[in-house]
């Protein structure tokens, strides 16, 4: 189980965007991201794996696991964050509203929110972790207050994978994923991959029909936006 300080992509300055994340395998694809989209910009990762591990004991986010997230948020302002972007979606809710001064926080799903719910009709949102479903279920649905449009939401969990995403085997994990994802646009307008994690299956999986929606690409170009401001006035 990893549980780590601030790791800095910079030699030379501290990182105002920094990424916390449940797993050590989102730093890739976030520095990845950091290239190809803000070329030289300095971020910061910190790893709270622990914090996913007590969810999934607890069946629920406990009063001490909120307590530990507004705790390793604030160490990233320490270190100089001034945009923290959680990119956990079964911890974003709690990262937006945690006592946070000095430092935007924001969840890397609610981009991705957002446009689902502008696409609207019929919408599928999937997950591999059960503890996962409720918090987009609700993301969703607050988008969805905001445009006044007629439209339906599912849940799915795709049983069986997430062991192999635990265990490392992320190809597995990701073609798993792209199996059922077939099936589920057969009922559905749009769908949405509720983890950061999911994103590659949509590749794997092809043209299906209707657009499959994931976090990592809307969510950081949402942060490296929300940075304009402060990046201009450096």
């Amino acid at each position: 189980m990893t549980s780590t300080s601030l790791l800095n992509t910079s030699r030379t300055q501290r990182p105002s965007l920094v990424f916390l994340h449940t797993s050590p395998a989102h730093i890739a694809t976030f520095n990845r991201l950091r290239d190809e989209l803000a070329p030289g910009m300095p971020i910061g990762h910190i790893v709270r794996e622990d914090l996913l591990c007590a969810v999934q004991k607890a069946g629920a986010v406990s009063i001490a696991v909120e307590l530990k997230l507004e705790e390793a948020l604030n160490e990233a302002v320490r270190a100089g964050a001034t945009r923290i972007v959680c990119t956990c979606s079964t911890l974003g809710g709690i990262a937006e509203r945690a006592d946070v001064p000095g430092a935007h926080v924001m969840r890397i799903d609610r981009p991705m929110g957002a446009q689902a719910a502008w696409i609207g009709g019929r919408i599928a949102v999937c997950a591999a972790l059960p503890e996962t479903i409720g918090p987009t279920l609700s993301l969703v649905e607050e988008e969805i207050s905001k445009t006044g449009r007629l439209t339906t939401v599912q849940a799915r969990v795709f049983d069986g994978v997430w062991e192999d995403f635990r265990e490392g085997r992320l190809r597995d994990y990701h073609e798993g994923i792209a199996a059922r994802l077939r099936d589920v646009a057969m009922t559905a307008d749009v769908v949405v991959l509720a983890q950061a994690s999911m994103a590659p299956a949509a590749e794997i999986c092809g043209d299906i029909g209707v657009p499959v929606l994931s976090s990592p690409v809307t969510g950081f170009k949402a942060a490296i936006a929300d940075m304009v401001p402060e990046m201009l006035s450096a």
